[in-house]
């Protein structure tokens, strides 16, 4: 052994366990407010002497704890606490084992371990009922840390908080990287354009799309760009996202790679350039990406799929897919891209770029413009009593 190989041995021990450290500090921390929450409702509706204290329990508890100097107790941790509970009762299944190990080595009174054993018969009828498909309560807790889950409790939806459990795992986001994609409505964007029985299965099964219609979004929202609108070029922009790399390419999605900006290529003896070029490593192929400040327009989608057809004959490789052209737009006739891109053999694609989160309003236009465009013989399933037994009849 070399003395670099010596030194690298060391930092690579070190980062090993220190990560290993930092998991079971967030484990830790995330039983521990789990156990909390369930003590609170096993005290709300069993306790001896609930009936003196009412309604104000919880306040007074916090009061109690904090005199005792027990960190992150206040009122509204405690009532957080007890939502996680009530959310994610199968992580019972996972701090039963923890338990155990406490109350052997006598850190925790024993009864602790009857609490808990109590509540996970009704938790697991509770389960059985709900069709939602949901991870192992050990791949939750070893992989999101607390402050995920609390990112994940201000959903109602139990399909949408499943879809951002499992993405936040597969793409290894932390809890800053979740609630951007929680408020630039994720879900929502790549759920509502695509065929719900296919994003049913990516969440059941946690798989990445790989069909590029999947990856393609509508709009994409790059408000960490920092641009003003006032300012606004195809060059600010572009240089605005490059900056903030790991910002755009959460925002594209997973899969991709960075290749080149401004890439410089020849056409007979003109140069062109190209804004941005990717390749997205589970599709196999290019991403071509034009940005333009304004509407589309003819000569936007000529350019691109002359790009297209340049990288097909010069740059691919063994192995690639045909690349795909991009077209990111502020504005976006809906007819005009139909007739524009019709007929064309490259696949072109055209969507909207927004540089600032969308408003209240622009999230319900989206929502319905999008359920409009839902095939009007796929019908809400609907629930019949037959012989007894419910049916779904679609």
């Amino acid at each position: 052994m070399k003395f670099k190989e010596l030194s690298k041995s060391i930092q690579d021990i070190h980062l090993a366990f220190a990560k290993q450290a930092g998991r079971s500090v967030n484990m830790a921390l995330t039983l521990r407010n789990w156990l909390i929450g369930l003590y609170i409702k096993e005290y709300e509706q069993n306790g001896l002497d609930r009936a003196k204290y009412g309604s104000n329990a919880i306040a007074l508890l916090a009061n109690e704890l904090q005199k005792e100097k027990i960190p992150s107790t206040a009122f509204t941790s405690l009532k957080q606490y007890r939502q996680f509970y009530d959310l994610y009762p199968q992580i019972g299944q996972t701090a039963s084992g923890q338990l155990k190990i406490l109350v052997q080595t006598k850190e925790l009174p024993a009864a602790i371990s009857q609490t808990l054993s109590g509540q996970s018969k009704a938790n697991k009828k509770i389960r059985k009922h709900q069709d939602v498909p949901t991870l192992t309560p050990e791949k939750l807790i070893t992989t999101l840390s607390y402050s995920h889950f609390v990112e994940l409790m201000k959903i109602d939806d139990p399909l949408k908080r499943s879809f951002y459990e499992i993405e936040s795992i597969h793409s290894n986001w932390s809890s800053r990287e979740l609630r951007r994609q929680i408020n630039t409505l994720y879900y929502e964007r790549l759920g509502l354009s695509k065929n719900k029985a296919k994003l049913t299965k990516m969440i059941s099964t946690g798989t990445s799309a790989h069909d590029i219609r999947d990856v393609i979004r509508e709009p994409y929202v790059f408000e960490f760009a920092g641009v003003q609108h006032e300012e606004v070029n195809e060059a600010t922009v572009a240089n605005a996202l490059l900056r903030q790399l790991n910002s755009f390419f959460l925002e594209m999605g997973r899969g991709f790679c960075f290749e080149a900006s401004n890439k410089k290529i020849l056409i007979g003896d003109q140069f062109y350039f190209i804004d941005l070029v990717l390749y997205h490593r589970i599709l196999k192929c290019h991403f071509l990406i034009e940005l333009k400040i304004n509407e589309l327009n003819h000569e936007n989608v000529s350019q691109l799929n002359t790009y297209v057809n340049y990288y097909k004959k010069n740059e691919m490789h063994s192995g690639d897919n045909p690349p795909v052209g991009l077209l990111l737009c502020t504005e976006k006739n809906e007819a005009l891209a139909e007739y524009a891109l019709g007929g064309i053999d490259n696949k072109l694609f055209v969507s909207k770029y927004k540089l600032e989160l969308p408003t209240k309003s622009e999230i319900k236009k989206f929502l319905e413009k999008k359920l409009k465009e839902l095939p009007q013989n796929i019908l809400p399933v609907k629930q019949k009593r037959f012989k007894g037994k419910k049916v779904d009849r679609k």
